[in-house]
């Protein structure tokens, strides 16, 4: 593929967010209602996987969204620090979901997991897992590892953890803290994901978030997943990109002049 088509290609992938605390009811639904006419506008190019909010706007999602192959995501588990009871953390991601959330992106317990305590780090996943999955069985729980806060050898570790727990895909960063993502942890988690692919059979999704915005960062993630993982990977069921503003620069970088759509 060319460039241009790994621009068009990222298009389809992203998980368009808005995680901040000055977002409204009014603006989730607005930027609802510009998915809702993306293709109107832009017939030839895909429509975002997903639309990523905190979890009290999954209602305002679910009921403004009239494109149902774009997903409805939240960031749950008292993100982005996931320092709350785990009770606390199962109530949120549960009613979300309640409220139309299709997929939760959490925050590995890190917590538990920094202090060698990987028993507690992995029952958390699970417990979310099964309350959410006892809603919707076919929730998407992704897994945010918080990858600048590891070592490499932490990263191989959190990854399969996370997976050994359930997690349908493992995600780079909250784009909270820096570094987020980069290219080296993207590697491991990709090589993780091969090899936990090789022994068990399962196919686990990769989700790069947290500072990517141009689109190099997309054809940089792009290639590397089809690198290690191949193509049965590049597509929305297995690879997500979480950004705000790629989007924009993808659409620019397409048409060939400044649009700022979202």
């Amino acid at each position: 593929m060319n460039e241009k088509e790994i621009y068009a290609a990222a298009l389809g992938l992203i998980d368009l967010t808005s995680l901040n605390g000055t977002d409204t009811y009014t603006g989730i639904a607005s930027m609802t209602e510009k998915v809702n006419r993306f293709n109107e506008v832009f017939p030839n190019y895909p429509l975002p996987a997903s639309i990523c909010v905190y979890p009290n706007f999954a209602f305002t999602v679910a009921h403004t969204r009239k494109v149902y192959d774009v997903h409805v995501t939240v960031v749950g588990g008292c993100f982005p620090a996931s320092q709350s009871p785990l009770k606390v953390k199962v109530f949120e991601c549960v009613s979300a979901v309640q409220d139309g959330a299709d997929e939760v992106d959490i925050v590995l317990a890190l917590n538990s997991f920094l202090e060698g305590n990987r028993d507690a780090a992995s029952s958390e996943i699970r417990e979310i897992g099964r309350a959410i999955r006892a809603v919707n069985p076919g929730v998407l729980l992704k897994v945010i590892l918080e990858t600048g806060a590891l070592s490499d050898e932490q990263i191989a570790e959190a990854s399969f953890l996370a997976m050994e727990a359930g997690a349908d895909f493992i995600k780079t960063s909250t784009g909270k803290m820096q570094p987020a993502a980069t290219p080296q942890a993207a590697r491991i988690m990709c090589g993780c994901i091969k090899k936990y692919w090789e022994k068990t059979g399962r196919m686990v999704g990769f989700k790069p978030a947290g500072g990517i915005s141009t689109p190099e960062d997309a054809v940089t993630y792009y290639n590397i997943v089809k690198d290690i993982l191949g193509d049965k990977w590049l597509c929305k069921r297995y690879f997500r990109f979480g950004a705000s503003r790629m989007a924009n620069n993808l659409l620019s970088a397409l048409e060939e002049r400044e649009i700022k759509y979202f």
